[in-house]
């Protein structure tokens, strides 16, 4: 049942994904920054966390889920070392996942050699 949770909550987050890219003029990019600052909003306020609790992966690996890392981080670290906290914590909190990204997407454009869109 897991699976299925992760499954559909993961889905409908790509599903309202695509109807945007569909339906309305917003970029990949503008889309892409909406849902990481909708992830750190509902994060913040403390919606989120019930919806990872019910999805686990489904809530935590689309890109709102790295936007409520980064609430997470900076919420607990505005807790133990004030204001610099709050900036930095974010930071502490999704440092492993920043450097996979970077890494990976390194070995990825080396084995592919990436190009421009026309």
């Amino acid at each position: 049942m897991e699976y299925i949770k992760a499954f559909v909550v993961g889905g409908l987050i790509c599903v309202i994904g695509q109807i945007l890219l569909d339906h309305t003029k917003l970029t990949p990019a503008h889309i892409l920054v909406s849902f990481l600052t909708t992830g750190v909003i509902l994060g913040a306020i403390g919606v989120y966390k019930p919806l990872v609790d019910f999805a686990g992966a489904g809530a935590t690996i689309p890109i709102t889920g790295f936007g409520n890392s980064l609430a997470q981080g900076a919420i607990e670290g505005a807790r133990t070392k004030g204001l610099i906290g709050a900036f930095t914590g974010g930071i502490e909190a999704t440092g492993a996942g920043i450097a996979a990204i970077i890494l990976f997407g390194y070995i990825i454009a080396i084995i592919f050699d990436p190009k421009t869109k026309d």
